[in-house]
């Protein structure tokens, strides 16, 4: 299996300790810490399922904690409370089903006396209508969180100035993916979508340092993936390659599975060596 760059300082990982119960816990707890990478960005991965939550992962939720973002705000995001370091959180939703959104219903413990001041969560203007009018319905769970909802801007600068933008993905009720570029890296999270090397947001990802793609069925389920609008293995590493991306992070992996051996990741990088499968608590420098 090849290496991963997980190295984090130690700091970081006492956080992570708080986030993460040891079981699911994939970062060096014992031993002499790794220096970080000079320079380099931290991505941690809250929660790597789709659908419903399993013993080893949560759905939907990616977290950059030294700027405040978080993509996607499914059941994972109880875990972003002791990783919060900004007086801020930006939350980039890609679309409003329940696994992706159902977690800004946990804001009020996230945020449990946390020196946060503003809380924006951006998305489509639709996505967003839907939210607020059945997630926070009296009969649902009838106390907004102290947030304010955006629609999504073309262009969105980072407190660090980096430059994020989102395209359309094809998936039913509709999504988005986003790329995030600094000037001297760049990342792109695509999950929810049939991958496909003729796909159009193929344009948008290209050159990425980091491709985070959703990979929700295996090879022999695509006739399923299609018909749901997800993705399987080997078209998920061919529009990699294809993309000329330089490391692909596989997630939203499906629940059902028993472990990560029924993704033959091993089959998956002779067409893209550089493919790993996500798991929650997975810290990526890039």
């Amino acid at each position: 299996m090849a290496p991963r760059n997980l190295c984090v300082e130690q700091e970081t990982q006492e956080l992570l300790r708080a986030a993460f119960p040891l079981a699911s816990y994939n970062i060096p707890l014992s031993g002499t810490p790794c220096s970080p990478l000079l320079g380099s960005m931290k991505l941690v991965l809250l929660g790597t399922t789709g659908y419903h939550p399993n013993d080893r992962r949560q759905t939907a939720c990616l977290m950059l904690p030294e700027l405040g973002v978080l993509l996607d705000a499914g059941t994972a995001i109880y875990r972003a409370r002791p990783l919060i370091e900004t007086s801020h959180l930006d939350i980039f939703l890609t679309h409003a089903h329940l696994d992706h959104c159902v977690g800004l219903t946990f804001l009020f413990d996230v945020l449990y006396e946390k020196n946060v001041e503003r809380v924006t969560v951006h998305g489509e203007p639709e996505k967003l209508a839907a939210i607020r009018e059945h997630l926070f319905s009296e009969l649902l769970f009838p106390v907004l969180p102290p947030i304010d909802m955006q629609s999504i801007a073309k262009n969105v600068e980072l407190a660090d100035g980096g430059k994020l933008t989102h395209f359309s993905l094809e998936h039913p009720g509709g999504s988005i993916g986003y790329r995030i570029d600094w000037p001297d890296r760049s990342m792109a999270y695509v999950t929810d979508t049939v991958a496909d090397t003729k796909a159009d947001y193929l344009e948008e990802i290209a050159g990425v340092d980091l491709l985070i793609h959703e990979c929700y069925f295996d090879d022999s389920q695509e006739e399923q993936a299609v018909l749901t609008g997800h993705s399987c293995l080997t078209p998920v590493v061919e529009v990699a390659k294809k993309a000329n991306v330089g490391r692909l992070v596989l997630v939203h992996i499906n629940p059902l599975f028993a472990d990560d051996g029924e993704l033959d990741i091993a089959g998956a990088r002779k067409i893209f060596a550089k493919t790993e499968i996500g798991v929650d608590g997975m810290v990526l420098e890039f």
